[in-house]
This record gives C-alpha cells, sequence and structure tokens, in this order.
C-alpha cells in the first residue's frame, strides 16, 4: 500500500520560487524611468562625494523595494571597479513597529565588531545609541548608505532624519559619510514630516506609479515562461491575472500572488495546464490573503483599532465617530495587557492614515454651528477577516 504522496509525480512547476514573495529577479522590468532617477541619485558614491538623500514613494507591490536592492547590488559591483569610490557599506533596517532607539540600535550591532558585546535594549537613550553609531562608522570609514523600508512606520521618525543628514557638519562623524534611502507606501509621507526635517533632509524623490495591464502582462510572462513546464499557463491565464490585478491597485505582487495560487488550484484539480478558470477561483484565496497581510503590516495600535471598529460594525454601530472608537479601543488595548493611546488626536491621526491605506471608508458630517464638522468612520473590508487576523497574531504570540 503507498503512502499518502505516492501518487504524486508531475507538477506544472519548474521553479516555483520565481512566483514567491522573497525572490529577487536579477532584472527589473518595467521600472526604468525610476532605475534611471534612481541611477541619477546615487552617482555621487561613485566619486567619493557625500551621498544624496533619497525617498521612494508608492503604494504596496509597486517594486520600491525590488529596485532598491537591485541598485544596491549593481552599485557594490561598479564601486568595486572605481578609484574614486570609497568602500560602500549598505545597511537595511525594517521600520515596522519599531521605536528610533530599537532601529539605532540595531544598527551599531550590525556594525560592531564580532568581539563586541552588543549595545544594550534598555538602560540607555536614543543620544546614546546615536554617539555609538557615529562612532561605529567612523571605526569602519567609508560610505554608509541606510535603507530604511516602510519608514512612515516609525515613531519620532522626525528625530532619526534630522539626526543622520546632519552627522557631517555637526561634528558627529569626520571619517566616513552616510546616505538616507527611505522607502514609503505613503504618498504624503514627506508632509508629515516638521520643516527642519524637511529643509535638512533635501533628498530626491521618486515616486512608484501602479502598474498598468500591458506592464503586468510583461512581468507575469516573464516569471511564467521560468516558473512553469513548457505549456503549463495558458497566454489568457496570463492576460485575465494582469487584467484583475491592474483594475485593483496596479500591484506586481498581487498579479504574480494570482498565478501562483492559479497554479495551485490547477494540481489541487488535478489539471495540467494553469487556465483562466484557475485565475478566477485564486482571486478570493489571494484577496484574503493578501488584505491578512497587510493587517498585518500595520503598527499594534493601529491594528487594535482596526479589531475596535470590527467589533462595532458586528454590533451595528458604525458608521462611528472618532470619540465612540476612542472610548472601545481602550477597552480593546486593555484586553490585550497594552496601554492604550491616552489622546483622542493621535486616535484620528490612526484613523486617517487608514482610511488613507484603503481600510475604512470616512464620511463628513456637518450639523452647523453648534453641531460643527465631524468625521465617522466605517469598515471598508470584512470584519470576520479582522477578527481572524487579529485572532492568529494573538495566538501566535501567546507565551
Amino acid at each position: 500500500m503507498g503512502g499518502p504522496f505516492s501518487d504524486i509525480e508531475q507538477t506544472i512547476f519548474e521553479e516555483k520560487k520565481v512566483l514567491a514573495e522573497s525572490y529577487q529577479p536579477s532584472e527589473i522590468l518595467e521600472r526604468d524611468e525610476e532605475i534611471d532617477e534612481y541611477r541619477f541619485a546615487l552617482q555621487d558614491v561613485l566619486f567619493g562625494r557625500n551621498p544624496q538623500n533619497i525617498m521612494l514613494y508608492g503604494k504596496a507591490g509597486l517594486g520600491k523595494t525590488a529596485v532598491t536592492t537591485y541598485m544596491m547590488d549593481a552599485l557594490r559591483e561598479e564601486v568595486a571597479t572605481r578609484p574614486e569610490a570609497d568602500e560602500l557599506h549598505v545597511h537595511e533596517c525594517n521600520c515596522n513597529g519599531k521605536t528610533v532607539y530599537t532601529v539605532v540600535r540595531g544598527l551599531v550591532n550590525d556594525l560592531l565588531p564580532d568581539s563586541a558585546s552588543d549595545f544594550p535594549k534598555r538602560g540607555l537613550g536614543v543620544g546614546d545609541a546615536f554617539e555609538e553609531l557615529y562612532a561605529q562608522l567612523d571605526r569602519l570609514g567609508g560610505t554608509h548608505l541606510v535603507v530604511f523600508d516602510e519608514i512612515d512606520h516609525l515613531d519620532d521618525v522626525d528625530t532619526l532624519l534630522y539626526e543622520f543628514p546632519r552627522a557631517k557638519s555637526n561634528g558627529h562623524i569626520t571619517d566616513s559619510k552616510i546616505g538616507v534611502i527611505g522607502i514609503s507606501n505613503n504618498y504624503t509621507f514627506r508632509q508629515s514630516l516638521s520643516p527642519k526635517v524637511k529643509d535638512t533632509l533635501m533628498e530626491a524623490e521618486i515616486s512608484f506609479s501602479p502598474y498598468d495591464e500591458s506592464e503586468l502582462r510583461t512581468i507575469l510572462r516573464d516569471r511564467a515562461d521560468r516558473a512553469f513546464v513548457d505549456d503549463g499557463c495558458a497566454d489568457s491565464a496570463i492576460a485575465k491575472a494582469a487584467a484583475i490585478a491592474a483594475k485593483d491597485r496596479g500591484n506586481a505582487r498581487q498579479a504574480i500572488d494570482l498565478l501562483r495560487v492559479g497554479a495551485e488550484v490547477a494540481e489541487k484539480q488535478g489539471d495540467g495546464r494553469v487556465t483562466d478558470d484557475h485565475i478566477t477561483d485564486a482571486q478570493e484565496l489571494v484577496q484574503r490573503g493578501r488584505l491578512s497581510n497587510r493587517i498585518r503590516d500595520q503598527t499594534q495600535h493601529a491594528q487594535y483599532i482596526l479589531e475596535t471598529l470590527a467589533y462595532l460594525d458586528r454590533e451595528g454601530e458604525t458608521p462611528a465617530r472618532s470619540k465612540t472608537i476612542k472610548t472601545r479601543y481602550e477597552q480593546v488595548a486593555q484586553s490585550h495587557a497594552s496601554d492604550p493611546l491616552t489622546t483622542l488626536k493621535s486616535i484620528q491621526n490612526h484613523l486617517a492614515d487608514l482610511h488613507m491605506l484603503g481600510f475604512l471608508r470616512r464620511n463628513g458630517q456637518n450639523h452647523g454651528e453648534r453641531g460643527g464638522r465631524y468625521y465617522e468612520y466605517d469598515l471598508d473590508l470584512d470584519a470576520d477577516i479582522i477578527l481572524d487576523v487579529r485572532d492568529d497574531i494573538e495566538t501566535e504570540h501567546a507565551p
């Protein structure tokens, strides 16, 4: 009697990893303009000059991180051939859910020699962490590019973006050069920075627009040619996945996921070729998974606010004003043994961000001079998805 896997003899996939989110393509398609802007912004590094600060803007799945990885790899290779260039060090940090202290501490620990003890998690302040960071930068010398992914999620980002660009002029570093590369999903992120930070940063801005249907077809065809066996995917399936993603958010990640999940559906059904019907079946599965990932990407308190609105939605209490949401949010945060945010303004800021990201609907109400003008908020996605994801997260973090 055969085992549970004995009847599996063939697969649609030739190289499935090219459809994984972690896959880094050797060539970036349909981003020539952004690459050219990036190339120009980085050229000072080739001549041993102070690097320019760079900010990348665009929604998730538009290639910001992939293009950055590609450009950093290419820059390292080119620097190695240029006698005028200093030794190049690239540091990467995802800022989601972190404080300035934890970010700077992480950079310090990456720079410390192997024989040194890690910088302490607690007991010292942000100023101490910056002082040690500058000492380690000068110890190594050369040019340092620090890539801050999801920089818009960082607490007190003004401190970080004020300190780094002024490190040289303030005498904190003398034997090294430093440049900031910030990656943000929020097109309006710069508007939230203080005037002094904007003046100090003097960055090059590169905006990533959504992909159109034709661009997504090009990307999917390239991935499909390597991912599947010969004749393992119909051209019409590629076109359908591209069309669905283009109409939604113009997101390459979503289009690639549709192709991968469609192929998994085909294999589960015993079919040897991905067709339009498989992409249709994959659409709901991908949408639910993508929403789950987007919820997980939010900060802890933003997740609590989403959970709050999910409860209010279930109880028929939405749309709701920010004051009502704040009261219920405090109960939710305390139920997770977390200290809630204390000001109404902080709740309103989170609500505005969640609205901008597409999680919430916001309607303005004007009740005249006495009633004043205010906003009411409602979910723009299924409450059950939010609560299921939150349950999963709390289960994962349970002791």
